[in-house]
């Protein structure tokens, strides 16, 4: 049931992205009066599941059997369709390479132009209907907690983080993406109430892209369910319990015992908790210590579920838009997030960093929806993908809209057309490309699901 709800969002959400997008291409060649042979939702090759060509109308419109895209095949322009015999004669009114430069770029233009109205109309829904509500750096009293490769590049549990390079964190939840986009020199921390400062050695990134949990929310050691499977399930812990020390080891945080369970696999460990009203569900009676023998597992576990709920330690920000509001808000956060999602290409693009072996095709857009349906999560997701789609579609690459942009300012600039020769074959570089970019994506994901 999980596989099948994730299956059902990817292909609406990319479903919708991609009618948007061919939208805005039909759009504009339609204003300036070119013609648009076919208008289809999926592929249709050898055949399609419906279709309709209304009367006195130019264009069929139909729904192919491939559900991995669409597309909007406008007479005179050399596309992914490769089709060479349009090109053969004069050019005709109402073809697309009978118009001028300019109207051509709107044209080209129009799928990434809609696809980023598309994010700010969702971002705008999200914001009107739920608002906003996170957690403030600041507001994490307790600090970070770190894992292994945060220790290494200086960190230590409790650090409260100020800002990268001078540039203040606002947001906890986006700390690692901020230190990723930044790609920040150094960290401005507050350690045992003193300021300091910690460099950060670039040669990292490439750990940092692999490692989600670098900074986690340093709650305390706060016992949830145990669960029956569990070495230490007749213990006589209970939900709510907080540990504080582990044997003579202090733990602030859980964080904090992981290298000693580590280093006492296998065997019984004294916790001293303390048991609140709560967890006692007595309110008339006083919190009181207590020393429980805990079981440590073979692999260091004590395999007991933590109270990770963020918003019962931390003061939790919310926002609330008027529809008025709700739009230069959603402008805001669709631009900062293709500012961000050109740094992730950058990085892509940059070898030493080997942020290529992050890129995942439709198995990994595919994880990060939820195995549940929950409407807030969906809309969030695809307006990124709407961002990523625009974004990506703009690259200056042959076959992506980018590369024909390209081409188009080009003789906009010169006063001079590419022949049509040379895109043709400047397409088919593109679709290699292209390819070659999908093998790598699959190649990814399968790998992924093979660790």
């Amino acid at each position: 049931m999980v596989i099948f709800l994730k299956v059902i969002q990817v292909i609406f959400a990319l479903s919708l992205l991609v009618l948007i997008h061919e939208l805005g291409h039909f759009a504009f060649a339609r204003l300036f009066k070119i013609r648009v042979d076919k208008f289809y939702l999926f592929f249709d090759a050898g055949f399609a599941l419906f279709r309709w060509k209304p009367k006195n109308s130019d264009t069929e419109y139909g729904i192919g059997w491939l559900p991995l895209g669409g597309y909007c095949k406008i007479a005179g322009m050399i596309d992914e369709s490769m089709d060479k015999d349009q090109l053969k004669s004069d050019p005709k009114p109402w073809e697309f390479r009978a118009h001028p430069a300019w109207q051509r770029f709107w044209v080209l233009f129009g799928g990434v132009f809609f696809n980023f109205l598309l994010a700010i109309l969702i971002y705008a829904g999200i914001l009107f209907t739920w608002g906003e509500e996170y957690i403030k750096t600041k507001d994490v009293t307790t600090g970070i907690a770190v894992n292994d490769l945060g220790r290494e590049m200086g960190f230590r549990n409790g650090d409260k983080i100020v800002a990268f390079d001078g540039v203040p964190t606002d947001n906890f939840a986006n700390l690692r993406a901020d230190l990723i986009h930044s790609q920040a020199n150094e960290a401005t921390v507050i350690r045992d109430g003193k300021q300091i400062a910690i460099k950060i050695d670039p040669n990292y990134i490439p750990a940092i892209l692999n490692s989600p949990d670098l900074f986690e929310y340093g709650i305390p050691f706060t016992v949830g369910n145990i669960p029956d499977s569990s070495q230490n399930v007749h213990s006589g812990l209970k939900e709510g319990d907080v540990v504080i020390a582990v044997d003579s080891v202090k733990t602030q945080m859980f964080t904090d015992v992981k290298e000693y369970l580590e280093k006492h696999k296998g065997d019984t460990i004294s916790a001293t908790i303390v048991r609140s009203t709560v967890a006692r569900k007595d309110m008339s009676a006083p919190a009181e210590t207590l020393q429980i023998p805990l079981a440590v597992n073979n692999n260091g576990l004590l395999n007991i579920n933590i109270g990770g709920d963020v918003t019962k330690y931390y003061k939790v920000t919310k926002k609330t838009y008027s529809l008025a509001g709700s739009v230069p808000a959603a402008f805001s956060k669709a631009s900062t997030g293709i500012s961000n999602y050109w740094k992730e290409l950058k990085l892509i693009f940059t070898p030493k960093t080997k942020a290529y072996k992050s890129v995942g095709s439709f198995i990994a857009i595919g994880q990060i929806f939820p195995g549940y349906w929950d409407w807030h999560a969906f809309w969030s997701i695809t307006a990124f993908l709407s961002i990523m789609l625009a974004v990506l579609n703009i690259l200056p690459i042959p076959a992506l809209d980018g590369g024909h942009i390209l081409f188009t300012f080009y003789e906009i600039v010169t006063g001079r057309k590419p022949s049509d020769k040379f895109l043709m074959a400047a397409q088919v570089v593109g679709m290699v490309l292209l390819i070659a970019l999908m093998v790598l994506a699959f190649g990814n994901d399968i790998a992924r699901l093979f660790r």
